[in-house]
């Protein structure tokens, strides 16, 4: 296996694409992105909820329900970090030097090391950036909400042996629909991904022999296309009925649609048809892709035929939020330490290299999607494989960044590659075989305190949060939503401030005004993490779908960087308010000029 010939979905396209994007691109007069606009998600009142005037009420600005966990989390970040966030901009900014008033800096003094390793950093990102394609967000998604179909293909991967003696060779055996009718390129990507998707069902096939019982397990792969798009593998690996000894198979379902209950349904009535006859699933899986896409919120139902019971109803519900559903963070403390666990969060801020090693297939799954989890609002840009067939490995010699995950057999061969600049994780130890020595330095000190203490509380907050359920209902579990907090209002703290620099240029469209972003910062060591962070696909795909949507993003992050910006002293605020205003008049003169 070479690099040269990898197949397509881990090609790297060096050609920034563009589509037009015109109902998108036209903004208000007013464009300035004001977060008061954003409206937050409905949720039940409940115990749980506490009544907050955020901002003044003689405004009129409504009263917000602030969750007792939220407020807790907040505290915590507040005692760590200190009162002042952002800095009157009317005087900092102004000066032609560019040097900023630190009123708010680390306790310890910069050294030469410290700021050393930060130009190390900086040149190291920068660099990157020249070698890896530029994914638009919004491209994607144009491009996933004409895929109006619940998944594009089903297949059922078996084991065989070419000749006797040999170790087992998984392949495609059956697949639905047999005719890809689509583009060129679509047939060309699918064609390369049907070839690689067995490997994926059975990274292990060689550990195989044939047995009498098997539990059924479900577990997911992801293909990254050559535009940056992903495909889920939803996978159901199950022993077919029968006597005697048998070798199990794998059903697959591929789509784009990230969601992984939904799939995990559809996989349980295929299994249910599967073990009355090999003949049922098909018509199932037609059913289904047959019926109407479901939008957020919404339910399907799908009709299908079930000799002894007649015709079936299934309802297949899309979330409103996906987000955490797939997320099992349960499994990534168990396998990680916090501390451990922080190290690999700062790692993937800065794009590096990353490999987890684990034993069992499902650990790598559930610590892969987990960690990609943390990054909430932002998305992992590069390649994504959270279980690498063995015959890939030479994927971990790319010089451009990647989350892999390998099963424990690989590392002898691992260890034999010419792998620079990684971080690899011992999943199965807690431990690092190898790593850059610099990653406890990358966070924010005071920050990475905050939330590796809240981590470290996990559970007795996920307790409390149990506690105050109404009839102990919620869509996600008390221990994901405190961890989601938790890394939420990192992000808060970080870049919630940047919906009062996005400012409307003469073209109608917003645009960052990045330096004052940055400089705005009262704390000196977050500066110099957003001075490195500020240069990463993960940052620019977020301020990009930001400075081009004409709504305004809505999501969980948005709310709680409201209710930040909210509670900051009209003092920080007016200061910001004015700067900006002085650069708008700026701007006008420039262009009458």
């Amino acid at each position: 296996f070479q690099l040269l010939s990898k197949p397509i979905f881990f090609r790297q396209n060096s050609e920034r694409r563009s589509f037009k994007l015109p109902d998108i691109r036209k903004l208000s007069r007013d464009g300035t992105g004001s977060p008061s606009k954003i409206s937050p998600p409905s949720t039940p009142s409940s115990p749980d909820d506490t009544t907050f005037s955020l901002g003044d009420p003689q405004n009129g600005k409504r009263k917000r329900k602030i969750p007792k966990l939220v407020l807790k989390i907040n505290a915590i970040y507040e005692a760590r970090r200190g009162k002042k966030r952002v800095k009157r901009l009317s005087q900092s900014t102004e000066s032609n030097s560019g040097k900023v008033t630190d009123e708010n800096s680390e306790s310890d003094s910069d050294t030469e090391e410290k700021l050393k390793a930060h130009s190390q950093r900086l040149v190291h990102v920068k660099s990157r950036l020249k070698q890896t394609p530029r994914y638009q967000t919004l491209e994607r998604d144009l491009i996933e909400y004409q895929e109006r179909q619940l998944f594009e293909y089903f297949v059922v991967v078996s084991l065989h042996k070419k000749q006797a003696g040999a170790a087992y060779i998984p392949e495609v055996t059956q697949q639905f629909p047999l005719k890809l009718e689509r583009s060129f390129k679509f047939m060309r990507e699918a064609e390369d991904q049907l070839k690689a998707i067995p490997q994926f069902c059975f990274p292990d096939a060689k550990d195989w022999a044939p047995i009498h019982q098997f539990a059924s397990e479900t577990f997911s792969f992801v293909l990254t296309g050559e535009d940056g798009s992903r495909r889920f593998g939803y996978c159901r690996r199950l022993l077919p009925s029968g006597k005697g000894k048998r070798l199990p198979e794998v059903y697959c379902i591929v789509s784009r649609l990230g969601c992984f209950n939904l799939f995990s349904k559809i996989l349980d009535e295929v299994e249910k048809r599967r073990g009355i006859s090999p003949a049922l699933v098909q018509p199932l899986m037609r059913s289904v892709m047959e019926a109407p896409f479901p939008a957020l919120g919404r339910t399907i139902t799908v009709k299908n035929f079930l000799p002894g019971s007649g015709t079936e109803v299934i309802e297949l519900r899309r979330p409103l939020d996906s987000r955490l559903e797939h997320v099992d963070f349960e499994s990534l403390f168990t396998s990680l330490s916090v501390r451990h666990l922080s190290r690999v969060f700062a790692s993937l801020l800065l794009e590096r290299r990353v490999i987890f090693v684990a034993d069992k297939l499902s650990t790598l799954s559930k610590c892969c999607h987990a960690t990609v989890a943390l990054l909430y609002p932002f998305t992992w840009q590069h390649t994504y494989i959270p279980v690498l067939p063995p015959s890939m490995i030479d994927i971990v010699c790319s010089p451009t960044p990647f989350l892999i995950g390998l099963l424990s057999s690989s590392l002898p061969r691992l260890k034999e590659l010419p792998v620079e600049e990684v971080l690899v994780v011992d999943l199965v130890n807690n431990r690092f075989l190898r790593q850059m020595e610099d990653e406890d330095s990358i966070l924010p000190r005071k920050l990475q305190a905050a939330l590796e203490h809240i981590l470290e509380q996990r559970n007795e907050l996920a307790s409390d949060k149990e506690e105050g359920l109404v009839n102990g209902k919620q869509e996600t579990s008390p221990l994901n939503e405190v961890v989601s907090e938790a890394f939420v209002r990192f992000f808060v703290e970080i870049v919630g401030h940047y919906s009062l620099f996005l400012t409307p240029t003469e073209r109608e469209e917003r645009t960052l005004q990045r330096e004052a972003f940055r400089k705005s910062v009262s704390s000196k060591s977050l500066r110099r993490f957003l001075e490195v962070f500020m240069e990463t696909q993960m940052f620019g795909g977020f301020i990009q779908e930001r400075e081009l949507r004409k709504q305004g993003v809505r999501g969980l992050f948005e709310v709680r960087a409201q209710e930040y910006l909210e509670t900051l002293p009209s003092g920080e605020q007016s200061g910001v308010n004015r700067f900006l205003k002085g650069l708008g008049s700026k701007m006008k003169f420039l262009h009458k000029k």
